[in-house]
């Protein structure tokens, strides 16, 4: 896939539990100044994102069945219909974790059939979460099977609050067995230029991170900037 300017890789992330309407302005103020390619806040501070955003081209994501995803169907279908309506642009949706861990790959294709639809008749994008770092290799490309033939439009790493994090092998694993159209956003731990322009290299089109300023900054005093 053809290379970006480095800010629209960023999905500049503030998802902590204690989070303040003033992180909420600020990450907007940043992505704003920045022209990253979105925000990714908690569903409660979508309009408050969106609000901040109008007029500029970065989007508002927010996170469905976050961070641990065994939430019923039912329940992440009312969250993304809630945060569409507050004018969440992207979904970043959890998967079943349990349901990957057991075997149950009937519930993971049922709830993805489920949940297609409904972000696609409002025109907005969907991310789905697998925590790759938890799962083993033989789980990660069934995951890349179920979700590739289901087309969503990326297939994102971490919520950050698993034992492991974002990896580059993970992001060439999703890279060899997922479609072309989908891609691949990279979260969890990655807080420098060095690590992000290695998952980028992987294969990674976004990047998920409350570095986002330290990484664009940091690029700055890299001699491959001018490659992104």
């Amino acid at each position: 896939m053809e290379k970006m300017p480095l800010n629209k890789y960023i999905d500049h992330t503030v998802l902590k539990p204690t989070c303040l309407v003033a992180d909420i302005e600020k990450l907007c103020a940043e992505a704003k100044q920045y022209n990253f390619a979105a925000v990714c806040v908690p569903p409660n501070f979508v309009k408050l994102a969106k609000q901040q955003l109008q007029d500029t081209e970065v989007k508002v994501a927010t996170v469905i069945g976050f961070p641990f995803g065994y939430s019923a169907t039912e329940a992440k279908i009312a969250e993304i219909i809630l945060a569409m309506v507050d004018g969440a642009d992207e979904l970043d949706v959890v998967a079943n974790i349990s349901a990957i861990k057991n075997g149950d790959w009937a519930a993971i294709a049922d709830e993805i059939n489920h949940i297609m639809p409904i972000i696609r008749s409002k025109g907005k994008s969907i991310k789905i979460i697998i925590e790759s770092g938890v799962l083993t290799k033989e789980e990660i490309i069934k995951c890349c099977d179920i979700y590739g033939v289901a087309g969503i439009d990326f297939l994102k790493t971490s919520t950050g609050y698993a034992e492991k994090g974002a990896s580059v092998e993970d992001v060439q694993l999703f890279r060899k067995h997922l479609p072309e159209a989908v891609h691949i956003k990279a979260s969890g731990g990655i807080r420098d230029f060095a690590t992000a322009k290695q998952m980028i290299e992987a294969g990674a089109t976004r990047i998920g991170c409350s570095a986002g300023v330290a990484i664009v900054t940091g690029a700055a005093t890299d001699t491959l900037k001018s490659n992104y």
